[in-house]
Parts: C-alpha cells; structure tokens; sequence
C-alpha cells in the first residue's frame, strides 16, 4: 500500500528557532513533502524549509508583504495555490477563505488553532500555530495519505527548551476504497 507523509505548518511570524524544532520532527517523523500555509514574516523561515531539500511549498500569509521580492528565489505563491503532492490535488491558502471541496487536501492557516476534518471527500487541516502566541505551545502536523484512509498526527510542545514533543493521531477513513 502506498503510503505519503506530509508535513503541515503555519503561523511562525518571526521565531525561527521554532520553526527550525517543527522542522526537525517532522523530517525525524518521516516527512517526504513540507507545506506551509503562511505568516512567515521573514527570510530566514523560507531558508529552513529550502535547506531541508524536501520538497516543500508555502504561500503568503497576511503578514508576508516584505517577503513579495523572494518568490522567484523560493516556492512561495500566492493564495490560493493549487498544485500536486503526488498523485493528491492540493489547496494551500493562509486566509481561510477558500474552504470549497475542489482538491482532495485543503491546508489552510491563520487563526493559530489545529483543525482537522474530513468532508464530502476533502480533507482540511490547519496545523496550528509554531509561534504559540494564542496558546502556550509550538504546533504542527504530520499527514499520512494512503489508499483507504488519512491519518493526522498533531504535535505540540510546550514553549520551553528543550520539552517534549506529544501528540495526538486521528484517523479518517476514505470510502470508496
């Protein structure tokens, strides 16, 4: 059976440092694709994700003008974005404002807060926030696709160095398989 790991992220603004740990579990955690759904804020967010040499994609959040002058230089677009991860068809927005069924995955951000739901065939996910400015901890997630369900894995952890990552699984059958 095959199996995709997706690796979601959103919402660093300007920690770094955060961002780089998120980075470095997911890619531990088996991430073959990274997609990040905005507010990086400054150049050296775009510069981890290129120097992982996973294939990535980000698009521009409502916080990114100053980032405008690097899309050619890095893979970020703007909202909505729609591209493929393997055989999926993918939606990437920040804004939530895009939230139709036309794709099999739709990633979106901006309101910092894990969301993650099955509907009519589409799978939405908002990872959360790495930044933990709305709530006390850094947060992503990983995706599964395989051929007959997803599978969400969040991970947080809590704002301290060096604290645990914990996370939570939640599986979504795909019927017609």
């Amino acid at each position: 059976m095959l199996s995709l790991k997706i690796g979601i992220l959103s919402d660093p603004h300007r920690r770094s440092d955060l961002q780089k740990a998120a980075i470095e579990k997911l890619l531990e955690e088996g991430a073959q694709y990274l997609l990040h759904a905005g507010d990086l804020c400054i150049e050296e967010n775009l510069r981890q994700l290129e120097e992982t040499g996973v294939p990535y994609a980000a698009v521009f959040g409502n916080n990114d003008a100053a980032l405008a002058p690097l899309a050619l230089e890095y893979r970020i677009r703007k909202e909505p974005w729609y591209f493929r991860v393997g055989e999926l068809k993918v939606k990437m927005m920040h804004l939530p404002y895009y939230l139709s069924p036309d794709t099999d995955l739709v990633i979106y951000g901006h309101t910092h807060r894990f969301a993650v739901e099955l509907k009519g065939g589409t799978l939405y996910c908002n990872p959360g926030e790495i930044c933990g400015r709305e709530e006390p901890w850094s947060r992503m997630a990983l995706l599964e696709y395989r051929e007959d369900r997803w599978e969400c894995r969040s991970f947080r952890r809590s704002l301290e160095k060096g604290a645990p990552w914990e996370s939570e699984r939640r599986v979504f059958p795909i019927s017609g398989n």
